[in-house]
């Protein structure tokens, strides 16, 4: 049954819930995942972002995003000066992305201090967006929920330890996803949780053999 929400769409800067609102929500979640500001960004269109996304400011919203604006930031329309002002460094191309939504973007970015950060997502309507790949491995998240994202070697044990750090802290798990690209190669743990998880079950995690990074996306933390 369609919510209100769905028919009137997101309170945002226009003129599209798709191709602006999702767009910003876009950059903002690529932020927010690389735990900075981005210094550096190459951002993709693909399909309908690619072909309509000038005159629909989907690249100004991404950019906006990018810098922590949220959808209806005044400011998104003069958000590639801002980026100018405060050091983002960023390109736009156009991308075929086969078998991927119209409304697409990848996203690589990168900071002092963290590791570099492949994103792509699609804007699917109201606002709302998927992240569908996350450094070259296909995931399905919406990023509406606080969400624990562990890279790791794709070995038997990870998924135990996860579950015993969270149950220990007394945390509970809404959903598991589990993707890889290859057995045995690397993988990713996508786990949707009710509360905040901790900085130091974090770094405890990504202390451990054959975890590569351990993100969290706290979904009401400020950007």
């Amino acid at each position: 049954m369609a919510s209100i929400f769905d028919i009137l769409g997101p309170v945002m800067v226009g003129p599209s819930s798709s191709h602006t609102a999702g767009a910003d929500r876009i950059g903002l979640i690529g932020r927010q995942l690389l735990g900075k500001q981005p210094k550096k960004a190459t951002i993709y269109l693909h399909g309908s972002f690619a072909a309509t996304g000038e005159g629909h400011g989907t690249d100004r919203a991404i950019v906006a995003g990018l810098l922590g604006m949220k959808p209806d930031d005044m400011r998104i329309p003069d958000s590639f000066r801002i980026a100018k002002e405060e050091g983002l460094d960023f390109t736009i191309q156009h991308k075929e992305i086969r078998g991927a939504h119209p409304n697409t973007a990848e996203m690589i970015l990168e900071a002092d201090g963290t590791d570099k950060l492949d994103i792509q997502a699609c804007s699917i309507g109201g606002g709302r967006i998927v992240v569908t790949k996350l450094d070259g491995i296909d995931v399905n998240f919406n990023a509406e929920s606080n969400t624990l994202i562990v890279h790791n070697q794709d070995q038997p044990g990870h998924v135990a330890q996860v579950a015993n750090i969270l149950s220990q802290k007394k945390i509970n798990i809404a959903t598991m996803q589990l993707f890889r690209d290859k057995r045995g190669g690397s993988a990713v743990m996508v786990i949707e949780i009710d509360q905040v998880i901790p900085d130091s079950a974090t770094s405890w995690l990504a202390s451990l053999e054959g975890i590569i990074k351990v993100t969290f996306l706290n979904v009401n933390a400020a950007v």
